[in-house]
């Protein structure tokens, strides 16, 4: 059994991670801290959880780790850079799902998260994790820094096209809209109901912090330089992402239905839709599956690529799940074979 341990287990991610592992019969999780609720019961926090994990969570303490195989946090940006590196030392294999290992310019991390990157010299050490594209970097992996959520949808909609070279790379737009959970649990004015229920809202439209690991990473699908422009919503719902993708296509004579089949043909979790019908969020919700549909209106020079997933699995904790069944060479869907909840 794999011995892990969670940090930052009273979030909707630590929540959600928690979930999928009780239902992956090669994990033992033993450790899973909170400052907050250090010596409280996990079930009394997370009470869908109760029958499931009988612990208590306990304050992050360093030596609690060192017996552990592998250690997930499910923290704020500006935590696990300051943990990770004695983890490393103790030959416990980290996967991180904060933004803290996302960027490789700590210069660029610094101007978008604030403070000093106190571990800079893991950046470029870390792997991207999102298996459809990095799954050979991932085989070895001891750091993985997994994909924010809008990132991931964006990436997986835009790289078939991309690693084709059939879009203009210079002008892409990605207009995207998110459940609440996406903000994390704790209260804010924004986030309380009368200001989100029956609203809908863009946000971060001048820059948002997921913009500059979307350029990067597809500037490394790509082989060159992409820009994009990134429009976030907020949207009325708990969970789930959809992604609305433009491009302009730089030749017409294509079978972009043809492109994406076949790019991801091998993939469990993506879900190609035919020609006219279009991926919903409530398809996907609770489970790691993203749908992609794509259009070309009026048969014209741009591309339409439409992508949903769950925020809180593919776009977080499930994703997260996916890329530590790659590296210790477990069923990449264990923990996760589930299908979307709906109704």
């Amino acid at each position: 059994m794999l011995a892990v341990g969670i940090i930052g287990g009273a979030g909707y991610t630590g929540a959600e991670l928690l979930r999928l592992l009780a239902m992956h019969d090669q994990v033992d999780v033993k450790i899973i801290t909170s400052r907050e609720y250090a010596g409280i019961a996990v079930g009394q926090v997370h009470g869908h959880l109760a029958g499931y994990y009988q612990q208590t969570f306990v304050h992050p303490e360093e030596n609690l780790f060192k017996n552990l195989d592998l250690v997930f946090f499910a923290t704020p940006h500006g935590v696990s850079m300051n943990l990770v590196p004695a983890l490393l030392e103790q030959n416990v294999r980290v996967i991180d799902l904060s933004a803290d290992y996302r960027l490789r310019d700590s210069e660029l991390w610094k101007k978008w998260y604030g403070g000093v990157h106190t571990s800079e010299h893991l950046l470029n050490k870390a792997v991207y994790g999102l298996p459809e594209l990095n799954r050979d970097e991932l085989l070895d992996a001891r750091l993985v820094a997994c994909p924010g959520c809008y990132p991931t949808a964006v990436q997986l909609g835009f790289a078939p096209l991309l690693t084709e070279g059939l879009i203009d790379f210079s002008n892409l737009i990605a207009s995207a809209a998110s459940g609440t959970s996406g903000a994390g649990r704790k209260a804010s004015l924004s986030n309380n109901f009368s200001e989100i229920g029956e609203n809908f809202k863009s946000y971060g439209v001048s820059g948002h912090r997921h913009l500059p690991e979307i350029e990067q990473e597809l500037s490394k699908i790509a082989g060159q330089d992409v820009k994009v422009t990134f429009v976030p919503h907020l949207v009325p719902m708990v969970r789930g992402i959809q992604a609305t993708l433009f491009a302009s296509l730089k030749r017409n004579a294509i079978n972009l239905q043809s492109i994406f089949d076949q790019f991801y043909q091998s993939e469990k979790f993506i879900e190609i839709l035919p020609r006219g019908v279009y991926p919903q969020t409530r398809n996907v919700r609770g489970s790691n599956i993203v749908q992609i549909s794509i259009e070309r209106p009026d048969d014209g020079d741009t591309v339409v690529v439409m992508v949903v997933e769950d925020n809180l699995v593919k776009g977080a904790s499930g994703q997260a799940i996916q890329c530590m069944n790659i590296i210790y060479g477990f069923p990449e869907d264990a923990g996760l074979d589930i299908l979307g909840l709906n109704p």
